[in-house]
Formats: C-alpha cells, sequence, structure tokens
C-alpha cells in the first residue's frame, strides 16, 4: 500500500457558511486532543462541560469542517461560552492557535446567528466603534444617563460591569503632545479615551517621561479588536486600516490596553491577504509596544504591597507578566502575586454583557483572589479588566483600589 493510500482523507470544509471566514483545516488537526489544555480553562473549570473546553470546541468545529454538524444553535452556544482567553494556547504542547480559530468559528456563529441578535451587535461593532464621533456620542448618552440615575432601570448584571463616564472629564480636552525625544503615537482607542480619561493623560505623562515625544493619536477610534473577536473580520480590517494610516510615521505606537496592544500586533497577519496593505501593516505592527514595555525611570517611593493583576492578553498573547511586575517595582512598590492570577476575570471584551452569569462568577472568584493578597491596591493594564475587577470589588464590600500602571509612573 502506498503513502498515499495511508495518509488520511483531507478535511472537507463542507458545512461552513459560504463566503464566510472559517477556522482553516490545517489549525483543526493541530489539535491531537490531549486534553492537557483542560484544567486552564476557565469556562471548563467552571462547569465541567467538555463542550466548555477547548477540546470540545475544537471538536465541534471538526465535525462542521468534516461535514458531519452544521453552525447550529448548540455550536453557536459552544462559542459564545468561550472567553478567548488563550490560557489554553499558553497550555498546549503542540502549539494550536486557538485564538484565530475561536475568532473565526465566530465568524461564523455571526452568520447565522437570529437577526434580532445579530442586529444590535452589529451597530455596536460595525457602525459606532469605527466612528470617534459616535463613540463620543454613546459615552456623553451614558454619562448624562449615569448622572440623572436613569441607569438604575438596566439589569443588575450589565448596570455592574458598564464603565462610569464622567461627562466633565469627557470634555476637558487631553493634551496633543507632551515630551521631546523619538515619536511616540498613543492609541485614542475607543472605552479608554471615554471612561478611563485620566489614565489617558497619565499615559502620556508616563511616555514623554521615559524620553519620548508622545503625541495622541490624530483620529482617535477604535482599533478592531472588538470587532474582530465578535465575528466581523471585515469591520476590524476597515479600523486596522484606518488606524495604520494614521501611525505610519511614528517610531513607536504605544497602547495602554492589553487586548488593543495584542491585536495590534497582529495587523500583518489580519492584513496578510491584502496586497496593498500586507507590507503597511506589518511595518507598524512590528513597532507596536504595550505601555508595560516602555522602560520608566525608577521612582524613590514607597507605594507599599500592590497586587498584580494579569491580564489574559498580556500573558497569553504577549508574555508580559513580568514586565508588569517591573513597572510597578520601577513605580515604588511591592508586586504581590494574586492566587490563580494567570486566570481571566471574566470580563473578555463584551463576555460580561453577553454571558452574565459565567462572568459574574469569574468576577467573584477574581475578585476573592485579589483579596486574599492583602493588599490595598490592584494594578490593572486592560480597561475590561479593571471594571469588571471594581464591580467584583465592590460586591465584595472591598476597599481595594484599582489602578493602572500609568498612573504609578506618571
Amino acid at each position: 500500500m502506498s503513502d498515499d493510500e495511508l495518509r488520511p482523507p483531507p478535511i472537507r470544509p463542507a458545512n461552513w457558511v459560504p463566503g464566510t471566514e472559517a477556522p482553516t483545516d490545517e489549525d483543526i488537526v493541530s489539535c491531537v486532543s490531549c486534553g492537557l489544555c483542560l484544567p486552564h480553562c476557565p469556562t471548563f473549570r467552571l462547569t465541567g462541560r467538555e463542550t466548555a473546553s477547548p477540546r470540545g470546541r475544537i471538536a465541534a468545529m471538526r465535525a462542521v469542517a468534516e461535514g458531519q454538524a452544521t453552525v447550529d444553535a448548540t455550536f453557536r452556544t459552544m462559542m459564545d461560552e468561550c472567553l478567548a482567553c488563550r490560557a489554553c494556547e499558553t497550555a498546549c504542547p503542540s502549539g494550536v492557535p486557538f485564538g484565530r480559530m475561536i475568532e473565526a468559528a465566530r465568524a461564523q456563529v455571526e452568520a447565522t446567528r437570529p437577526a434580532a441578535q445579530r442586529g444590535p451587535r452589529a451597530v455596536g461593532l460595525r457602525i459606532v466603534l469605527p466612528r470617534p464621533w459616535a463613540i463620543y456620542a454613546a459615552a456623553a448618552a451614558l454619562g448624562i444617563a449615569q448622572a440623572l440615575r436613569l441607569d438604575r432601570l438596566a439589569p443588575a448584571s450589565l448596570r455592574a460591569t458598564t464603565p462610569r463616564v464622567s461627562l466633565g472629564r469627557l470634555v476637558r480636552p487631553l493634551p496633543r503632545a507632551m515630551g521631546t525625544g523619538p515619536t511616540a503615537s498613543l492609541l485614542c482607542g475607543c472605552v479608554m479615551d471615554v471612561a478611563f480619561r485620566d489614565v489617558q493623560r497619565d499615559t502620556m505623562h508616563a511616555v514623554a517621561g521615559a524620553g519620548y515625544r508622545a503625541v495622541r493619536g490624530r483620529s482617535g477610534g477604535c482599533c478592531g479588536a472588538l470587532a474582530m473577536h465578535y465575528g466581523h473580520p471585515d469591520a476590524a480590517r476597515r479600523m486596522a486600516r484606518q488606524r495604520i494610516a494614521e501611525f505610519e510615521t511614528a517610531d513607536v505606537v504605544v497602547v495602554n490596553s492589553a487586548g488593543c496592544s495584542n491585536h495590534m500586533k497582529d495587523w500583518g497577519h489580519l492584513l496578510a491577504d491584502d496586497p496593498e496593505w500586507a507590507a503597511r501593516a506589518e511595518a507598524v505592527a512590528v513597532r507596536v509596544r504595550d505601555l508595560l514595555e516602555i522602560e520608566v525611570t525608577p521612582r524613590a517611593r514607597d507605594l507599599g504591597p500592590v497586587a498584580c493583576h494579569d491580564a489574559c492578553h498580556h500573558v497569553n498573547g504577549q508574555a508580559l507578566g513580568p514586565d508588569l511586575r517591573r513597572v510597578v517595582r520601577a513605580a515604588g512598590g511591592t508586586p504581590v502575586e494574586v492566587p490563580g492570577g494567570g486566570r481571566c476575570c471574566g470580563a473578555a471584551g463584551l463576555y460580561s454583557v453577553f454571558e452574565p452569569e459565567l462572568s459574574a462568577e469569574l468576577r467573584r472568584q477574581k475578585a476573592e483572589a485579589i483579596v486574599a493578597t492583602g493588599a490595598p491596591v490592584v494594578a490593572v493594564a486592560n480597561p475590561g479588566c479593571a471594571i469588571q475587577i471594581a464591580a467584583g470589588l465592590r460586591e465584595l464590600d472591598a476597599k481595594i483600589r484599582v489602578i493602572h500602571p500609568a498612573q504609578m509612573i506618571r
């Protein structure tokens, strides 16, 4: 019998939605179903269900690719319940690229989602996020609702994880540039620029203090990470092109949100099939630096113990766990490890909105772990994590301050 006859037949993507991105055959077969990822998967740990594990989700992808199943309600639930935290990637000895697989699977999910669910998601991801004026209008409306306490009409689960918007800070302009040296363009972004204005200002001070000319991005707007995570890759590519054109003249591009920096460093892959933009995307992507990667001047002060929360897109996407501790030490603090620190807090972009029950349990576990450190402060370098953890600490009535590393090093 020849080698060709012994080789297993190729997987044929018979049941993927035509014209929509899907996990590739090569990525699917890279998983050998060993199960070493299971203890590291937050949703599997919570539920004990194989269908809530990376191995189970890849098996579902394989079944659709082989024509044995379809992208139906069961498939959608399995992919929706995933946090896309990529802890399985860190644990996987075979290097299975689960992050890009779940993003492609979610593109399939969105293509088959009922219109009543698909419509509101599309408005936010495809219409609001690409337009800075729309982001600010939505933030202003939220700030007014919160000021008038109309937000109390929303479900408690949604209210707990909705960012607080200060109208006073929102209308106060941020400096366009400060410092001297190589040009460091700062991503304005979406949530950071409307809900964390003080962190944006402190980031500019920190970058300028590190020897750069810190410049706010010209146009503002989202990097496209949320659209990519939630099944709208075409919208993510449009936003990537906008930001790439904005940052091409910068020496470095500094990002103070873990999810954004991780996504932007992958722009080269995202636009690899676009002949016009592939080289431009890669040229900018290699200059992206998370704020934690910027060398900061040590401070002669004592901040005391600081609990270190590792955002998933730092430890699993960029291996920046040690950098957070370096920054804490440089700021005059003593890093304190959070028990189970590499486990997702349950924010995961929009996960707290779409999967509130699972998110709430993960939030409780993370808040309890932070309380157990005894530290009065927790350093959090991602907006979704900061909102989620602050909500969890409030629910425990814990008087622990959530701060961004930029607020320690400015």
